[in-house]
């Protein structure tokens, strides 16, 4: 029997003392497991699962989600097929069901292409492209989107990994998020404000052990430094795993499902997803790139383990929820 994500890439690479292994798909170019040293960096799930909650999959032309599936270009409305229909939305865009073209595999890497065809509510030819290459901590991966319309497109790009560090519980790893702003949501998750995090239940730039917090929000502001921005979880014992990502990321979502449909059933879990627009950006237009005809577009983004400094941890504030 196939596996409903396709054929699977096998990925690794000995390096530097370490050795890092992945499983990266067919469909949607999903990472399905990514390993250093054999402790898992991202949730995985079975290889005769579909992503449970859409782990490790690529949101392109948009991600998360577009509020009734519609928009207006040029002063005529389109309609995108509605693929959350219990909110009525489109949600993260429209290769997420996709088998992408194998173009190169080597041992530590697997170069991957998908064609996003004009179509109900985007009427633009895209070709696309994600890399998925493993280093000595981890794995990087490069998107590449190319314009073949005869018009500017809007694009926005987004990844979904859930991350974790080898079998330490979700609930007593600690979230570092460094954003500056949080999107205010109605009851269908589409932004209606935006406010500053700082002073604010939702500021997680000092840390907050998981377990006391629930979580399913957009953020804005996200700090880059060094041509870098980094999100970072870290366990009690000092390892971190490192969400980091090219200035073209500049938002990030965070769920935290209680019930993540794992390989070793339900638990807790964590998606950092980087994102270079935040949700309903067809509508409000933050955000989204416009690449002009023949107009290549590259963004990186990736996934390391690193040691945390001893004085990093710990910083924990009372339990709340954190709800929309």
């Amino acid at each position: 029997m196939r596996a409903p994500t396709g054929h699977q890439y096998p990925l690794r690479l000995e390096s530097e003392g370490s050795v890092v292994t992945a499983v990266i798909t067919e469909v949607a170019a999903g990472i399905r497991a990514l390993e250093v040293d054999g402790a898992a960096l991202v949730e995985t799930f079975a290889e005769t699962s579909s992503p449970p909650g859409a782990a490790g999959i690529v949101l392109v032309p948009w991600p998360n989600r577009v509020a009734d599936g519609r928009w207006m270009l040029d002063g005529e409305p389109q309609q995108l097929d509605l693929t959350e229909p219990a909110k009525g939305n489109a949600t993260h865009g429209l290769l997420r069901n996709t088998g992408y073209r194998l173009l190169e595999h080597e041992a530590h890497r697997v170069l991957q292409a998908a064609t996003v065809f004009p179509q109900h509510g985007y009427p633009f030819l895209l070709e696309t492209t994600v890399q998925h290459e493993l280093v000595p901590d981890g794995l990087q991966v490069t998107h590449t989107v190319r314009n073949d319309s005869a018009r500017s497109a809007p694009v926005a790009v987004g990844a979904h990994p859930y991350l974790r560090i080898g079998d330490v519980p979700t609930a007593d790893l600690v979230l570092t998020v460094d954003v500056e702003t949080r999107f205010l949501t109605d009851e269908r998750q589409i932004p209606v404000s935006e406010e500053k995090v700082a002073g604010t239940d939702f500021d997680l730039t000092q840390g907050r052990r998981l377990g006391d917090i629930a979580i399913d929000h957009g953020f804005g502001g996200v700090r880059v430094t060094d041509g870098r921005s980094r999100q970072t979880l870290d366990a009690p014992d000092g390892r971190r795993v490192e969400l980091w990502a090219d200035e073209n990321f500049r938002y990030l979502q965070v769920f935290t499902p209680p019930a993540f449909a794992s390989v070793d059933g339900p638990r807790l879990a964590v998606a950092l997803e980087p994102m270079t627009a935040p949700a309903d950006a067809l509508n409000s237009g933050e955000g989204i790139r416009w690449l002009q005809p023949d107009e290549t577009w590259t963004l990186r983004w990736g996934i390391r383990r690193c040691q945390a400094p001893s004085s990093d941890f710990g910083a924990h504030l009372p339990s709340i929820k954190l709800g929309s």
